[in-house]
């Protein structure tokens, strides 16, 4: 009788194994091909990670000057004031230029009355006489950093010309 108890316990064993296979191999693929879409989203999620902390970086050294809206309405910028935040801040026509985005010649027009400051200029200006001289030297500076950057990558094009035709590039040095 020991014979066939052990011979039916094995088959039985055996047939359980078999079950519990066919039943666990479609999970293990599963599994598998689950470990796999994580793995590819821990990668994604790592590079877009990384690209939003350059993107954060990159903002906050780029700071602008801005004001509310109430501020910029309520403020009276003449050219004798305009003129007189320039000196009070230290800064020459240029740097002034470079700090509210606008040309030379615009901010000269400003401090003779020719004309007036619109928008995101006359935001600007109002946001700078809240500034004390440090900030505005560390703003300018990086702002001057960067577009020295941009100038750099660009290549110098010289205008005389050796052949008739035909252009010489030179990268600045």
């Amino acid at each position: 009788m020991g014979k066939i108890e052990s011979i039916i316990k094995s088959e039985i064993q055996r047939l359980a194994k078999r079950e519990v296979r066919s039943t666990f191999r479609p999970l293990r693929k599963e599994v598998w091909g689950m470990k796999l879409k994580l793995s590819n989203l821990i990668k994604n999620f790592t590079i877009l990670d990384r690209l939003a902390k350059e993107a954060s970086k990159s903002k906050s050294t780029e700071r602008k000057l801005e004001a509310s809206p109430e501020e910029v309405k309520a403020s009276r910028l003449t050219p004798e004031r305009i003129a007189g935040l320039r000196k009070k801040l230290g800064i020459s026509q240029r740097e002034l230029g470079i700090l509210t985005g606008a040309s030379l010649g615009a901010v000269a027009m400003w401090e003779k009355g020719k004309f007036k400051p619109q928008g995101e200029k006359k935001a600007a200006l109002v946001a700078l006489r809240k500034l004390r001289k440090r900030e505005v030297k560390r703003i300018l500076g990086e702002k001057e950093g960067s577009s020295v950057k941009a100038k750099e990558k660009r290549p110098e094009v010289d205008t005389r010309r050796k052949k008739p035709g035909k252009r010489v590039i030179r990268r600045r040095k």
